[in-house]
């Protein structure tokens, strides 16, 4: 991240002569682009990381995101922060897969290792992480968006710029493929015994 746009980021003013507000006039005083940035970092880095299937990927993916948004931030209509900045970072994402499907080119890393992020199995996670690396990239981030994002179909399709239709079909048949690949590798074969 450039240093203009950690400071941007932070919300800190790079200029000493503008000063920060008193206490009891921070909290009548209306909320910045960078905080509301900052507010959203979180699920835009996990949003990130599920378009990506790569930790690293995914951060530079957040970075461009962040630095598109901070030199974009004239074109900010004041109407749904969240849906803006998704929609950034969507088209960042299909830019970098349609460069990539004409420049085709290898890693260097070909795989990354699955660390857990909670309690929990580590095979279940490693098995659900692949099941959800299996789904078409599509099926995986309306998935992503409203499962684990929470965002409802209305919300998606603004994200997105699909029809709500769209949204519920491809939800539906990632849910169904998950269902279908995680129910694949739970059974198990057993030899009736002699």
């Amino acid at each position: 991240m450039s240093p203009a746009t950690a400071w941007a980021v932070s919300g800190m003013s790079r200029n000493p002569d503008e000063a920060e507000p008193a206490h009891g006039a921070a909290a009548s005083a209306p909320v910045s682009f960078e905080a509301h940035m900052l507010a959203l970092l979180p699920s835009l880095r996990r949003y990130s990381r599920s378009l990506t299937r790569s930790d690293s990927e995914g951060e530079d993916l957040l970075q461009d995101c962040v630095e598109k948004a901070l030199s974009s931030r004239a074109q900010w209509r004041g109407v749904n922060f969240k849906s803006w900045l998704y929609r950034i970072m969507t088209n960042l994402h299909l830019n970098r897969r349609r460069t990539l499907r004409r420049h085709p080119s290898v890693g260097i890393e070909e795989a990354e290792a699955m660390t857990a992020g909670g309690p929990g199995d580590p095979l279940e996670m490693k098995r659900l992480s692949l099941a959800l690396e299996a789904l078409p990239a599509d099926a995986r981030a309306v998935l992503m968006l409203v499962a684990v994002e929470g965002y409802g179909y209305r919300e998606v399709a603004e994200m997105l710029e699909i029809p709500i239709g769209t949204v519920m079909s491809r939800l539906s048949r990632a849910r169904q493929m998950l269902r279908e690949q995680l129910a694949e590798e739970n059974v198990i074969h057993l030899r009736r015994p002699r």
